[in-house]
Formats: C-alpha cells, sequence, structure tokens
C-alpha cells in the first residue's frame, strides 16, 4: 500500500492539480509522530511538508486564530502534514475555559468556512484523522517515557496533568466531530499501532486514487 501511495504522490506533484490536507489530531501519546513516520517519510520530500503546532507566539496570537494555520496550508501538487491543527483552537482553549462557549461556536463557524475556501478555491483535499486512544493505554505510554530512555525526550511533566482531564478532553472533542462534520472526521482506534497505520494507509490511498490523476505530456 505504501508503494503505491508513494508512487501517487509523485503523480499528484507532477499533474499540479491537486492538494492534500491531512490534519492529525489525538490525545497526548496517541501516535501522531508515529504515523508521520511510519506512513510519510518514504515520499518525495519535494511534494510534502509537516507543520507540528505548538502554543502559539506573541506575533500569532496578535492576528485572528487562523492566520498562522493558513500560511501552511498546501500549494496545488503538494501533500501537507498537521500534526496538531486549527482545531486546539476550540479544544484545549476550552478545557482550560480561556474562551467561552460563544467564542467556541463563533471559531467553529469559522473553521468550516475556513475549510470550505481550501476545497473551493484551491481544490485541496481535506482529511481529517482524530487517532481515537483508551485512557488506559495512554497511561501505560505516558509512564514509558519515563522509562524507556529512546522514549524520555517526549517526556513532559504536564501531560499526566492533562490526561486528568480526560472526560472534558472528549466532551469538546464530541462537540468538534458534531459541528466541524463537514470534511467528515476519521476515529481511528489508536491502541494498536499497525491497525492506526493501516487504516491511515487505506483512506489515504483511496482519496489519492480517486483524484484519477495523468502525467502531463510534454511541454510545448
Amino acid at each position: 500500500m505504501l508503494e503505491e501511495i508513494n508512487g501517487l504522490q509523485n503523480l499528484l506533484f507532477a499533474e499540479n492539480k491537486h492538494s492534500l490536507l491531512v490534519i492529525i489530531q489525538g490525545m497526548d501519546a496517541s501516535g501522531k509522530d508515529g504515523v508521520i513516520r511510519d506512513i510519510f517519510s518514504n515520499m518525495n520530500p519535494m511534494g510534502i511538508q509537516v507543520k507540528s503546532w505548538k502554543a502559539p507566539t506573541d506575533e500569532e496570537k496578535s492576528h485572528d486564530f487562523l492566520w498562522r494555520i493558513h500560511q501552511h496550508c498546501p500549494a496545488k501538487g503538494m501533500i501537507q502534514i498537521h500534526n496538531r491543527s486549527h482545531y486546539e483552537d476550540v479544544l484545549i482553549t476550552r478545557v482550560h475555559t480561556w474562551i467561552d462557549d460563544r467564542t467556541a461556536m463563533a471559531r467553529m463557524k469559522a473553521i468550516n468556512q475556513f475549510e470550505s475556501l481550501l476545497q473551493e478555491h484551491n481544490q485541496t483535499t481535506i482529511l481529517k484523522f482524530y487517532l481515537h486512544i483508551s485512557h488506559d493505554e495512554q497511561q501505560e505510554r505516558l509512564k514509558e517515557r519515563m522509562q524507556i530512555p529512546e522514549k524520555m525526550w517526549k517526556y513532559n511533566a504536564n501531560d499526566l496533568k492533562e490526561s486528568e482531564k480526560w472526560d472534558i478532553y472528549m466532551k469538546y472533542y464530541e462537540d468538534i466531530f458534531n459541528q466541524c462534520n463537514q470534511y467528515p472526521w476519521q476515529i481511528i482506534p489508536a491502541d494498536q499501532n499497525w491497525y492506526k497505520n493501516y487504516l491511515i494507509a487505506e483512506k489515504l490511498l483511496v482519496t489519492l486514487k480517486s483524484f484519477k490523476m495523468k502525467f502531463p505530456g510534454l511541454k510545448k
């Protein structure tokens, strides 16, 4: 499957008509980095970009919340991966009560309009994956970050505190799935990495095939 996906990515880049935005959301330790490594690392680096989203900088906070996102959306022929995304602006902000429900609903409306803009004006197809790890499995993986040397670099003491807010996160994720579903979410079981990778690769392959792409002929 990955060989076929890599061939289609090369065709996507050559044809230069479509673009693909892959959004990967999930709780801490759900395997977002692993998906990028296992599925996308063999692609032609000329045609793929990855952006991992952190807390906004002072400059980014001085603009609207989507300003920084728009700068990292794919041009035609490109695949852009977002490790976390603009959905954090209606997720962690609500969990920590940094914004109220009215603001969150206005932002989700803006997100729907933003995603429509990408699709309608740049032929950008949006794939949205939520990696659904169980709370017990998350706890085990967070503990591994304190015990296994090659995983210690990922350790963040704040992750365990955030894990305590699990039910609140789930509540607001449900809101996101219900309010921002014009481009549907793919809910991916993530306790088993091989199955998670298979489901995402399968959806990616089907999507790229649906573009019915052709290599351009000789340039005149």
